[in-house]
């Protein structure tokens, strides 16, 4: 069973969490439920990120000490993703111990292997308190930040502990061109190797001692540095130093957002390969959810409520929409008349309509039993509904979440059109009892394969469907060639609701 180690990015702890934040929990849970139906080892990891300088000002703001802010705002994040079904299986928060362990035992590993890779100096430059990092010229448009446009950069000038990272362009930009480690998709991968042909600059990697923050070690008048402390989460989770951790490391997949891949594909990799560590297999930086054309974003604040965005029609439901609608390579908009009409559209007419009929008619026909015929394996559409799964699986394979949506949909779609071409009523009427067993022998097990190819992006309908035509099998661990499961004798349950229509949407 090869194992498969999954992180996202870890959250800033200083407001509650947007669309953008879930569309990236959404789609790496998408993919460790693929992983785990596919029979891989699956470790996933996802966490927060609690010693930023926005944590202080947010927790001074409401009165609280910064330890206080940061377990409500974990708990706050917790309860999110629980309601939008993410199977994490490890929660990492950088204040945690075993954090707090291993990033000066990084830093150690780095000052033993690479001592001339940690030095001391006077930075000074303009610093955005939004992504708590210093802004080179390139990152800043009409004097404010890309990122954060609405917040001021801030004059610093301090001594700091520095970073050799210009020492680690060719390096990573060879490993990036090789393939070694893997920047996707294709666009983010040239802006990042763009960004080390234009060469690198060392970086600080402490502030002059703050109330929090891990200590850097050897000078307890410094702490490390926001981002430096981050990163290294992801090693922490593993267990390092202790050498258990190179059971989980390298990662395969980091899933992160396209704003930060300076830091996961050009300073994380220099900061593994100072320490003589191996490079996560694969980036892959995900596109924005906007709002009109705008990120969404704590900062500047959202004109919708996730909370609310869950309620419209369900978790199962925006997972969906986010996926196949927004997407998971380039920025999408969110808009509640899209998601409506994806909803009705794909969910309820689609979907939830081939399920209803299907089982509807194997009560009606046989009794809530599906019938043996025998001959439906192999039949024509038999084969048309296997072959479409074989690109239901490279697109999985390749992240690519939005296709594999479509093709989900595109198998819901022509089982409908199949029930349309053979028409079972009329060959109930005319008493064709084998070409009627057939169809309804090809409908369940379409069902079966759909609740597979479901699972992935709506954990919760997927297994109603399931459930429904296979009450005594789990549905994990299963694989796509499982999808030949017998259906045949098999007493399928009641018909569910999968989908409601509003009455009317608001």
């Amino acid at each position: 069973m090869p194992k498969f180690y999954l992180t996202t990015a870890i959250d800033y702890s200083n407001g509650e969490p947007h669309l953008g934040h879930a569309l990236e929990k959404i789609g790496a849970d998408c993919i460790a439920r693929y992983r785990r139906l596919r029979g891989d080892d699956v470790h996933f990891l996802m966490g927060m990120d609690e010693h930023s300088q926005s944590v202080i000002q947010a927790a001074a703001r409401t009165g609280v000490t910064p330890q206080a802010w940061v377990d409500a705002m974990a708990d706050t994040f917790a309860e999110y993703w629980r309601r939008l079904l993410c199977s994490h299986d490890d929660w990492i928060r950088t204040t945690q111990p075993r954090h707090t362990q291993a990033v000066p035992a990084l830093l150690e590993r780095i000052r033993q292997r690479r001592p001339a890779d940690l030095f001391e100096a006077e930075y000074a430059g303009l610093y955005c308190t939004g992504c708590e990092e210093f802004k080179t010229e390139a990152q800043i448009v009409d004097g404010h930040c890309i990122e954060h446009p609405t917040l001021a950069l801030v004059p610093t000038k301090e001594r700091n502990h520095f970073f050799r990272l210009s020492a680690y362009r060719d390096p990573v930009l060879e490993r990036i061109r090789s393939g070694a480690f893997r920047v996707e998709p294709e666009i983010r991968r040239n802006e990042v190797v763009r960004l080390l042909e234009a060469g690198l600059q060392d970086i600080s990697i402490s502030r002059q001692r703050q109330p929090w923050g891990i200590p850097f070690p050897g000078d307890p008048q410094q702490t490390v540095y926001v981002w430096f402390d981050a990163l290294i989460n992801y090693l922490s989770a593993t267990g390092f130093p202790d050498a258990a951790f190179e059971r989980l490391w390298p990662a395969d997949l980091h899933v992160v957002g396209k704003g930060i891949t300076r830091f996961h594909c050009v300073i994380w990799p220099a900061m593994l390969l100072a320490a003589e560590l191996p490079l996560p297999r694969e980036v892959w930086a995900h596109g924005y959810v906007q709002w009109s054309g705008a990120k969404m974003s704590k900062t500047a604040g959202t004109a919708v409520g996730l909370g609310e965005a869950i309620e419209r029609h369900g978790a199962d439901a925006l997972r969906y929409f986010l996926l196949r609608e927004v997407g998971f390579e380039n920025d999408g908009d969110f808009t509640w008349e899209r998601f409506d009409a994806r909803y009705t559209a794909d969910l309820a007419n689609t979907l939830g309509n081939l399920v209803s009929r299907a089982l509807s008619m194997i009560h009606r026909y046989r009794g809530g039993t599906v019938p043996r015929a025998a001959t439906s394996i192999g039949s024509a559409f038999d084969d048309e509904i296997r072959g479409a799964l074989v690109p239901y699986a490279d697109w999985m394979n390749a992240n690519r979440l939005h296709d594999a949506a479509a093709q989900m949909m595109h198998i819901a779609a022509s089982a409908n059109r199949y029930i349309e071409e053979t028409a079972p009523w009329k060959l109930a009427k005319q008493q064709a009892h084998a070409e009627l067993d057939v169809v309804l022998a090809n409908l369940a097990r379409t069902l079966v394969r759909l609740a597979i190819v479901a699972h992935p992006f709506m954990p919760q309908k997927a297994d109603a469907i399931w459930n429904t035509v296979c009450p005594d099998l789990p549905l994990e661990p299963a694989t796509l060639q499982d999808a030949v499961i017998e259906v045949e004798g098999r007493v399928v349950g009641a018909v569910p609701i999968l989908f409601p229509k509003p009455v009317e949407a608001a």
